[in-house]
């Protein structure tokens, strides 16, 4: 069993060790690192990838949709607090995210929903290409926490 153990021990020192060397060579000459690419079934990874304005106005839409659980077409208030628990959101991001969504009205149509997640988008777009990168979301992020 000793024997067996050892042998695994060593491949795995030796498979790190190899991808050292093969990291090296481009760390030394000074080339940037691109961001790591999206894993499938991993939550989060919409952070990590470009999303393009039609991508944010179809994420709008679905989440509208899963949020609307009468399906007239306007989410209220209650429906919204009531989905917030199956998001595994709580506490004062939901009331933030409820204060910006619905203001002083107790109801938001699918166009408004969309036309707050679209002015979202179009904030954190800095170079106003229609993509939103990594880099943009992070440095929105840094911006609104500076405020």
């Amino acid at each position: 069993m000793t024997k067996y153990l050892f042998i695994a021990a060593s491949a795995v020192l030796l498979a790190t060790q190899a991808q050292a060397q093969d990291a090296a060579p481009a760390q030394a000459q000074g080339a940037v690192q691109a961001p790591a690419a999206p894993q499938s079934g991993l939550r989060g990874n919409w952070l990590r990838a470009d999303t393009t304005r039609q991508q944010a106005q179809q994420r709008a839409d679905a989440m509208f949709q899963r949020l609307d659980a009468n399906r007239d077409g306007a989410l209220t208030r209650d429906e919204a607090l009531k989905a917030g628990p199956q998001t595994g959101r709580g506490g004062a991001r939901v009331e933030r995210l409820m204060a910006r969504l619905f203001a002083d009205a107790q109801s938001v149509t699918q166009a408004q929903f969309q036309a707050q997640a679209l002015a979202r988008f179009d904030a954190q777009d800095l170079n106003r290409d229609g993509v939103v990168s990594a880099a943009e979301r992070e440095q929105a992020r840094a911006a609104r926490r500076g405020q």
